[in-house]
């Protein structure tokens, strides 16, 4: 059988969970997920675990998050006066927004805490510090 190596384009069935059980993510439903081995296109703690499985082969890999979506960085927490948010932008905890940074560029970031006076957003990925479990299972190789 042809064992997976760096450069191969892959398709895999995957199911993506937390510590608590609950899944993040997930391609039951939908066509597998195909990328290239090797080349950045996934977390690298998970393309570090397919080189040398085969077609076929089912596998469950729990990634630190330093090999998946990093730490959380307390710099990407930013605090806005409540008063600069306009009153008709929703601010319940975990509701996603997207800003424009200074220099034009669109950035999403999560409300994650709200105060009378003040807005804490959120530009960490919503995955950051977050250990992750994937199980999955090779569907093709070329």
């Amino acid at each position: 059988m042809t064992e997976i190596k760096s450069g191969d384009t892959v398709r895999i069935h995957y199911t993506g969970t937390l510590n608590d059980g609950s899944t993040f993510d997930s391609s039951e439903g939908r066509d597998p997920l195909e990328f290239e081995v090797g080349s950045g296109q996934i977390i690298p703690g998970l393309d570090k675990a397919l080189p040398g499985m085969t077609a076929g082969e089912k596998k469950s890999v729990t990634i630190a998050p330093e090999e998946a979506y990093g730490p959380v960085h307390a710099e990407a927490m930013q605090v806005v006066p409540r008063g600069e948010i306009p009153d008709d932008i929703p601010l319940d905890l975990g509701t996603q927004l997207q800003v424009q940074t200074p220099d034009g560029q669109a950035m999403v970031v999560t409300v994650a805490n709200v105060t009378e006076a003040e807005v804490t957003l959120d530009a960490n990925h919503p995955l950051a510090g977050k250990e992750l479990t994937f199980d999955f299972e090779i569907v093709g190789i070329n």
